[in-house]
């Protein structure tokens, strides 16, 4: 009977005890995004977060402390290199120092679905590799689109030229084939800027922040370029600790899984954004015809030249193939 209860005891610490480090294995990850927690552009972000450290409770929880206010937007990717941080949310032209290609995802007007069919998650994976970063996958938002918005009219494409415009690192160059001067900003410095005459319009989706700009917008342009799609980088070393079966699900939940849900969840914040605007009273600037398809070809092959300067021959005829052609 003695020896029965002894049994019975050591498995039961046994069994304790591997409860014990099943628990101890759950690995969490600091993140930190570019996007304040409370920006209607981090909808897709905060849907990923929720749904991974739901899906995977106790192997992964996604520790998200913050966003600029934590650390500036322009130097995340370097954090995650350099295990500042282990995860970050980020523009892919705000590393385009780094990873030049990384800009390509932007020069699209493809869903996600039909770049994800390409290879190009893939093909980017391996290159940011080759640069110190896990590329985990896009928190897609392909029918969010890009305007460039004035305080004073302009009619055509021939009132852009010699304006002062902020933009992103993706856009420069096509602000720049327009004839007008680029600038290169955070977002949060945009009303300022614009307040203080320091510049005379900016390039920026519709999402969010119309009401707060109503004393400095009036007009915007139509029709709208590009596709918005936001990277996930993570520290090579604090993805190594996840295990491999664990690295293979949480990448494919996004990548085949979760991102073609968040793709598809932007509608009514689109919708939003469209009726702030009309709220707002900011008018449309409609072009038509030639000048809407020279202002399409232009957002285009001004930026897809421009990231020839960059990017490897092959890499760039590859990435082009995959997100325009």
């Amino acid at each position: 009977m003695t020896k029965k209860l002894l049994t019975k005891s050591l498995l039961g610490l046994s069994l304790a005890a591997a409860a014990g480090a099943a628990q101890a294995e759950e690995i969490t990850l600091n993140a930190v995004s570019f996007t304040p927690k409370t920006a209607v552009v981090s909808h897709g972000f905060e849907a990923f977060v929720e749904a991974i450290n739901e899906t995977f409770d106790g192997e992964l929880q996604i520790n998200w402390r913050g966003g600029p206010e934590v650390m500036p937007p322009f130097r995340l990717a370097d954090a995650v290199r350099n295990g500042s941080i282990d995860m970050a949310l980020t523009s892919p032209s705000y590393y385009s120092g780094l990873v030049p290609s990384a800009t390509a995802s932007n020069l699209s007007f493809k869903t996600y679905d039909e770049i994800a069919q390409s290879g190009y998650l893939e093909r980017m994976t391996e290159v940011h590799a080759e640069r110190g970063l896990h590329y985990l996958g896009e928190i897609p938002a392909s029918p969010v689109k890009f305007f460039l918005f004035f305080k004073d009219e302009v009619t055509g494409l021939d009132d852009i030229a010699g304006k002062r415009i902020r933009v992103f690192p993706t856009i420069l160059p096509f602000v720049e084939a327009l004839g007008a001067e680029p600038l290169v900003l955070p977002m949060g410095e945009i009303y300022t800027a614009m307040e203080r005459g320091v510049i005379d319009g900016f390039a920026q989706s519709n999402l969010g922040w119309v009401d707060q700009f109503e004393d400095v917008v009036n007009y915007y342009i139509t029709p709208p370029y590009y596709r918005a799609g936001f990277n996930v980088l993570v520290n090579p070393e604090a993805w190594s600790e996840l295990p491999e079966d664990l690295q293979g699900r949480v990448q494919a939940y996004l990548r085949e899984e979760l991102a073609p849900e968040i793709d598809a969840s932007w509608d009514e914040i689109i919708a939003t954004g469209y009726a702030q605007m009309d709220e707002a009273g900011f008018q449309e600037i409609e072009l038509t015809g030639e000048a809407a398809d020279e202002y399409i070809a232009t957002a285009i092959e001004a930026a897809w030249s421009h990231l020839a300067e960059d990017v490897d021959p092959e890499l760039h005829a590859d990435l082009k193939a995959m997100l325009v052609e």
